[in-house]
């Protein structure tokens, strides 16, 4: 499926106006423009679509990432590569390399033997198959079901993504892509921070791990897809849900509880640069086996994506931000109004997944730029705005 062009579907939406109408069609006081999304058009074939969360022009963009080179650029695809991780910035629509999807997340049920060790941290070993037919996809909202029967659930607000992982339940097994056991894990959760992005682009980066609250703060140096020089990001990632365990860092396969912190820099043999992280690590979760990750994200400093994040997101309320999400976009779609008489569901869902993508980028960077201090607009993009055009 081919992400259409503007004059596409402008085309089709005028052909449409002299149809009939469909059986189901919908009455303009029963209208919810949200119905007639569908984000995962043109995440496959070169589309390289943005298909997860987002707020209109939102900086934070959360989906889950592919290990596909040929289909990553919007992080998802709906392709059958397997998934590495959630991160929280995106671009869509890229026809060039992969850019963004800084400092993925990602949750384990329990390691085997409940050794921390025997537990996945390098994208190449947590690498996970998807279940069939788990994803959904509309604005302000993803989720995904992966063979490790982990549910995650993502929504955000402008600088901060909100990640809802749901459990199984004791005993389950360890079903994770490519090393398939069936050995049964404990339900003590490990959820992880990787210092890295989708292209692997990391030239240095440090990390920290709270062993009493388990928060996680980062920071990356990091090249964009597009242009010249390089560009630094900072996160700020904070859990509730359950009692914290156990907390430390880990480089490429190995982890620790000591150190709490780690710093990495490119020492111009490994390339890829090694992967790097930390890591929280949970007794069994207090309520519907659920965490939930919320991750502040900022251009300036750590301190500013904890900020960030405890402003937009103080009280961890995963329906409340999704709701805020869902209003935002209705709210901004608003500003069209069609008459769709005689036009038939599919066709009112290219023209509005049309409308919709139009405003997914640029990002609305306003205070995040190092450059100055200021609350003027200002919006940006680490890629070539031209390619908005294939909305």
């Amino acid at each position: 499926m081919h992400l259409l062009g503007s004059g596409q579907i402008l085309a089709a939406f005028l052909w449409a106006s002299n149809t009939h109408a469909s059986p189901g069609a919908v009455k303009q006081d029963e209208f919810d423009v949200l119905k007639y999304v569908n984000p995962l058009i043109g995440t496959i074939n070169g589309g390289h679509a943005f298909a997860g969360a987002t707020l209109p022009f939102g900086m934070a963009k959360s989906v889950a990432d592919v290990n596909s080179k040929e289909e990553r650029q919007g992080g998802f695809a709906s392709d059958n590569s397997d998934i590495t991780g959630f991160s929280h910035m995106h671009d869509s629509g890229t026809g060039g390399g992969a850019s963004l999807g800084n400092f993925p997340i990602f949750a384990q049920t329990g390691c085997p033997g409940d050794e921390i060790n025997n537990c996945k941290f390098t994208k190449i070993d947590r690498a996970s198959r998807r279940i069939n037919g788990s994803v959904e996809a509309r604005p302000g909202y993803f989720a995904i079901s992966l063979n490790t029967s982990i549910h995650t659930e993502m929504t955000v607000t402008n600088h901060t993504s909100l990640f809802r992982f749901t459990f199984p339940t004791n005993q389950t097994t360890n079903a994770t892509y490519p090393n398939q056991t069936s050995q049964a894990l404990p339900l003590s959760p490990i959820i992880l921070v990787d210092l890295t992005d989708l292209p692997d682009s990391r030239i240095s980066g440090s990390i920290a791990v709270d062993p009493t609250s388990g928060r996680i703060t980062g920071n990356g140096t990091f090249t964009p897809s597009f242009g010249i020089g390089s560009y630094s990001s900072y996160f700020c990632a904070d859990f509730s849900g359950a009692a914290i365990r156990d907390t430390g860092v880990w480089m490429n396969n190995r982890a620790g509880s000591e150190p709490k912190h780690l710093s990495v820099a490119t020492d111009g043999v490994n390339s890829p640069p090694l992967p790097a992280g930390a890591w929280t690590q949970f007794h069994a979760p207090t309520s519907k086996n659920e965490i939930l990750v919320r991750v502040g994200l900022s251009f300036i400093s750590e301190a500013k994506a904890c900020q960030n994040a405890e402003q937009e997101i103080p009280d961890f309320g995963f329906d409340k931000t999704l709701q805020a999400a869902e209003d935002a976009w209705r709210s901004k779609l608003s500003v069209v109004n069609i008459d769709a008489t005689g036009v038939s569901d599919d066709i009112q869902t290219v023209f509005w997944s049309g409308m919709y993508k139009s405003m997914i980028s640029p990002q609305d960077y306003t205070g995040e730029n190092k450059l100055w201090d200021s609350s003027e607009p200002y919006f940006d993009s680490f890629y070539c705005i031209y390619w908005t055009s294939r909305s």
